[in-house]
Order: C-alpha cells, then sequence, then structure tokens
C-alpha cells in the first residue's frame, strides 16, 4: 500500500534527499502516519526513525534547508529534533530496548527497522512510510495497525502484559488513545493494565499528569476515567475521586453516586469550554463531599461545608501530584470553594444584593463559575432540567444588569485609606479596615451606590460610631 500523499510537505523529499546522501534508510513513523490515515487534522510533530544515526540524519536534514535550522541533539537519548516552517521533526536512530524492573527507562541497542516498530506501544503507533527515493510512501506495517485502526482497537505489538510492565506509562497511553480516539482497548490488553496497576508507582507523577490531562482535554473526558476506574489506575492517581463511589442507603434515604455525577459534569463542561483547569475544577468540585458525607433522621443526608474541605483538598491533590501550585491552583480552589453559590441562587428569588456578592467574589471568573455551574445539573427529569436552566439564564441576565450598573467586578472602594487618614486625622489603625469594610458591604447590600460622594457620607457616619472626629 502507498501513501506518497501523506507525504506533501515539502520535509519530507529533503529528509529522503538527505538520507541518500548519508546511505541510510529513513522512515516516518509513529502518530503522524496514524492521524493521517484517520484523517484528523494536520499533525505539527513528525518522528523520522533512521537505520544508523537519527543525530547525523538530523545534521544533514538541516544543511541542505534553506535556513539551516538549529538541531537540538539530546545524546543520552539518541535523538535529535529540528523546526522547520510549520512542523517540529524528532529523529532517532532504530534501537531495539531492554528493561530493569524498577524503572522505565530502557536499556537502549541499535537495532533494525522490525526491532523499533517492536518496541511502539501500540500497533496504530507502529505504522511507517518508507522515505527511501525507490520506495517512497510505502507502508510497513507488521502487526496489522491499519487493521486495528479501521476496527477502531487499540492492541500491542508484543505481549500486553510484557509492553506495560516494562514502560507502565503505557497504561495511561493506551486509555487516553481510547479516549481521544474514542477507540476501544483489545480485551487482553485492557486485562494486563489492571494485572500491572502497581507499576504506576514507578511513573513519574508529572508524566501521569501529562497523560490527566489529555484525557481531560478530549470531546468525552469520561471515556478515560472509567477506564481508568474499571483498570484499578485511579486508586493509585485520584483516590479522592473513588472515595466519591457508592450509594449509602439509610432508613430508605440514598444520595446519588457522586463520582458518576462527576463523570458527567466533565462531559457537560467539555461541550462548552476548551479550558483545561475549568475541567479539572469539573472534575474536582465534589471532591469535599465524601469526607463531610453524615446522615441525620431529621434531613437525611447531608454534605456540609464540602465546598470548604474541597478547596483545601485541591492544594494537598495538586501538591501530590507535583502540579503548579500558582495562580492555575488557585482558579481550580476558587472554583470548587464557590461551586454551590449560583445554584442557591437558581432556587430561590434572585436578589441583587446576593449577585452583587457573587459578582465581587468571583471577580473576572464570574462567567466561569456560571459555566461550572450549569454543566453540573445533570437531573434526569427534565422539568427540573429545564426549570434550573431558565433560572440560570434569569442569574446571567441579573449578572449583567448588576455589573452594568453597579460595576462590583473587582471592585475597588471610591474611597480609599489615604481618604480615611487625611478625613479624621488617625495613622494606620484598625479603624481604617473597619470603614472600609462597612463602605464595601454597604454597596453590596445596595444601602449606598458605588460613586465616591455617597461613600464619603457613609465613611462619616461609620467613624462618628467608632468615635472619630473630622475636627482637627
Amino acid at each position: 500500500m502507498n501513501y506518497k500523499d501523506a507525504l506533501q510537505h515539502e520535509i519530507f523529499e529533503i529528509i529522503s534527499k538527505a538520507a541518500k546522501e548519508l546511505e541510510v534508510d529513513a522512515y516516518v513513523i509513529g502518530g503522524y502516519v496514524r492521524d493521517h490515515i484517520l484523517k484528523r487534522g494536520s499533525h505539527k510533530d513528525i518522528d523520522v526513525v533512521a537505520i544508523g544515526s537519527g543525530i547525523g540524519l538530523a545534521k544533514q536534514v538541516s544543511k541542505l534547508l534553506p535556513n539551516k535550522p538549529k538541531v537540538k541533539v539530546f545524546k543520552t537519548y539518541g535523538t535529535a529534533m529540528l523546526q522547520y516552517k510549520d512542523v517540529e521533526i524528532e529523529f532517532v536512530g532504530a534501537r531495539k530496548e531492554s528493561y530493569n524492573e524498577d524503572s522505565r527507562n530502557p536499556i537502549v541497542e541499535n537495532g533494525s527497522l522490525e526491532d523499533d516498530q517492536n518496541r511502539r506501544d501500540f500497533t496504530i503507533n507502529a505504522l511507517a512510510l518508507d522515505l527511501s527515493t525507490e520506495n517512497y510512501g510505502n507502508l510497513l506495517d507488521p502487526f496489522n495497525g491499519i487493521e486495528d485502526l479501521q476496527r477502531q482497537l487499540i492492541r500491542t505489538p508484543l505481549d500486553p502484559d510484557i509492553t506495560y510492565s516494562d514502560d507502565p506509562l503505557r497504561m495511561l497511553r493506551a486509555i487516553r488513545f481510547a479516549t481521544q480516539l474514542n477507540f476501544t482497548i483489545d480485551r487482553n490488553s485492557l486485562e494486563a493494565i489492571s494485572s500491572n496497576k502497581e507499576r504506576i508507582k514507578i511513573i513519574t507523577k508529572e508524566r501521569i499528569v501529562v497523560e490527566l490531562n489529555k484525557i481531560l482535554e478530549s470531546d468525552v473526558p469520561s471515556v478515560g476515567f472509567l477506564l481508568l476506574e474499571q483498570t484499578g489506575l485511579l486508586d493509585f492517581i485520584l483516590p479522592e475521586l473513588i472515595a466519591l463511589k457508592g450509594i449509602d442507603e439509610i432508613e430508605g434515604q440514598r444520595h446519588k453516586d457522586n463520582f458518576y455525577h462527576t463523570l458527567e459534569v466533565v462531559d457537560n463542561i467539555a461541550k462548552h469550554t476548551d479550558n483545561l483547569w475549568l475541567r479539572w475544577a469539573a472534575l474536582l468540585h465534589d471532591i469535599g463531599k465524601a469526607p463531610t458525607k453524615k446522615f441525620s433522621k431529621k434531613v437525611g443526608w447531608t454534605f456540609h461545608g464540602h465546598e470548604f474541605v474541597g478547596a483545601k483538598m485541591v492544594f494537598h491533590l495538586f501538591k501530590r501530584l507535583k502540579m503548579p501550585l500558582n495562580d492555575k491552583m488557585k482558579f481550580v480552589q476558587k472554583m470548587v470553594f464557590m461551586s454551590s453559590r449560583p445554584i442557591v441562587l437558581a432556587q430561590d428569588i434572585v436578589t441583587d444584593s446576593a449577585v452583587r456578592r457573587l459578582i465581587f467574589d468571583a471577580g473576572d471568573y464570574v462567567e466561569d463559575l456560571m459555566t461550572l455551574c450549569e454543566a453540573d445539573i445533570t437531573t434526569k427529569n427534565p422539568k427540573r432540567f429545564k426549570k434550573y436552566h431558565n433560572n440560570f439564564k434569569i442569574v446571567r441576565q441579573k449578572i449583567e444588569e448588576v455589573e452594568t450598573r453597579d460595576h462590583v467586578r473587582n471592585f475597588q472602594p471610591p474611597i480609599s485609606g489615604e481618604d480615611i487618614m487625611k478625613t479624621f486625622n488617625i495613622k494606620p489603625s484598625r479603624e481604617i479596615g473597619q470603614i472600609k469594610e462597612a463602605i464595601k458591604e454597604a454597596i453590596l447590600e445596595g444601602d449606598i451606590p458605588n460613586e465616591y460622594d455617597a461613600a464619603y457620607q457613609k465613611m462619616l457616619e461609620v467613624g462618628k460610631t467608632l468615635g472619630l472626629t473630622t475636627e482637627h
């Protein structure tokens, strides 16, 4: 089978020419070939295998290119990389690998193309296109990868038990590809993942998070999280989600299964946002429910304060997984902490002051918060579903009206600490904070408009109650 049409980019002709000059065989392999056959958009990463030195081929290609791009060399791995126009090409020498039990880093030796294809994680990633002038575009498919693409199947070239034990990251990659491509994992492969699940402990947290992020960025992330749960991997990676599983019943009163509810919320939000961190917030929005779950005869099942507890758990989870502890983590915390606020508003009569407080507390993220809360509606009752969504429309409208009128988002009080010190001729003190807080509360409650004159009068009034005087 010939796939010359996959090699339209001018870079392939240049690689072919460089390989001929060096008298080495070269092949395009992996994701580029797979995605071309699946017609999955344009692939910007190209992997090239040379039967010989990958670094040597990269340098030769650079010489033939008009702008002689810089070649990045990774000697330890025997790989090299260069950027040309809109594509990034990685060159590697064909190799065979063997593994020690306590590491996923292989012992590498030079090998043939067959050796190199054997070491690939899945049959669909072992497809190679010949770049030699004689067989340009010919497909080499030793494991029936084309058939697996047609059957939409994730299968390992060799015994899955060995494949996953050697490099346990491949277990996550299998689940990630199944999620991204909407493929099924071969039954033997799935069983091998379950039996090797503990091996995931040797994988660095950073690598695990890369795969989790790709699962979360998929169209239907629940596919991946259900597979992680089914294989037992989720117990090792996100035990906070496993803790949400199950339904308890006391005296005929049950609560919903918060694990499956969470996955529905993540799928819902995936339809409305590509923001990875908002998707993380959806995944973690209920993690505080497991530790706060209580039953009382009066009210049944409760999860009091689960948002507060969940927001604190976010920090520990991010820290454990070596995820960024910066503004991204704070954003997820904020979303988890505030996740019930708009829902409460959508159930009650919406007052201006409640909306002002919501805008004030959410700041720039009020839109994201509303998106999360709308995704949180997973009721199967069509009447209730419609009612909630209509109520959210009212809340959104109210947010727009109140913000246009009162400018509460990123609220800066009209009166500064300096104004207060000057007016009452006082030094920095607790009273300044009390006056500023009182002005803020009065504006949020709607007692006074968000304007200087009204705030000035409020300052005088509060100052008087605190025993402060304007007489110098």
